[in-house]
């Protein structure tokens, strides 16, 4: 154990609910190679989700949707309801919009595609505990375009958004998550932070996904 690390912060208490015994077993050992992450429980069905998150309090519930019992969707919407602070990573075969938008609706912070690469979904796992909403990028734009059908419409021709934002902006529509954008634009993460939080108040914006979406309904970017 290296001497600096009584200094770092406690590891991201993670439930992993999905009921492919092997599905399981891979995220398990994947997440359990680095110390950033403690795996806290293992359910297979949403019941059992909303059970474990009840008891075990985790940071972050990676899950499934098409599981027995209570599919992920509505496990994700009941756990929400009793614990908003609770990061959900989607992580499914699904990628139709209507699984998509119902999962994101429901609460979920990322959405994550089966087969995704583990190093990509440590840095969705990264997005969302930093506060992001993250998307795979196979749904990230049918996601935006629904929501930009349905948003309602406001005016922000006139938001004041630096050079700088604009650019922060433009990577935000892309998907990608604080650490990528610092990585992007050679910041560090606490400027990217500083300029996310700029955006998000000069376009009236809740999140990160309406920044996007005013941005495109606007012609921001």
């Amino acid at each position: 154990m290296p001497e600096h690390s009584n200094l770092q912060s406690s590891p991201l208490r993670i439930l992993i609910v999905e009921d492919d015994p092997l599905m399981r077993l891979g995220l398990k050992q994947f997440l359990e190679t680095d110390d950033r992450f403690a795996i806290t429980g293992e359910v297979a069905d949403g019941y059992s989700a909303i059970e474990a998150a009840c008891n075990l309090t985790p940071d972050l519930v990676i899950m499934d949707i098409g599981l027995p019992q209570l599919d992920g969707i509505e496990a994700t919407r009941q756990i929400k309801e009793k614990f908003p602070n609770v990061r959900i990573l989607i992580l499914t075969s699904h990628e139709e919009e209507t699984e998509t938008i119902a999962a994101l609706s429901s609460g979920a912070d990322a959405y994550c595609i089966k087969g995704t690469s583990l190093q990509q979904l440590s840095v969705a796992i990264a997005a969302v505990e930093d506060g992001a909403v993250y998307l795979a990028p196979q749904i990230a734009r049918t996601a935006i375009a629904h929501l930009h059908l349905h948003s309602p419409r406001r005016n922000h021709s006139q938001a004041q958004l630096s050079a700088r934002e604009i650019e922060v902006l433009k990577l935000i529509v892309e998907g990608q998550s604080n650490p990528e954008i610092a990585r992007t634009l050679h910041l560090s993460l606490s400027t990217v932070k500083t300029h996310v939080r700029s955006i998000m108040n000069k376009l009236v914006a809740d999140d990160r996904v309406q920044a996007a979406v005013i941005a495109l309904r606007s012609g921001l970017i």
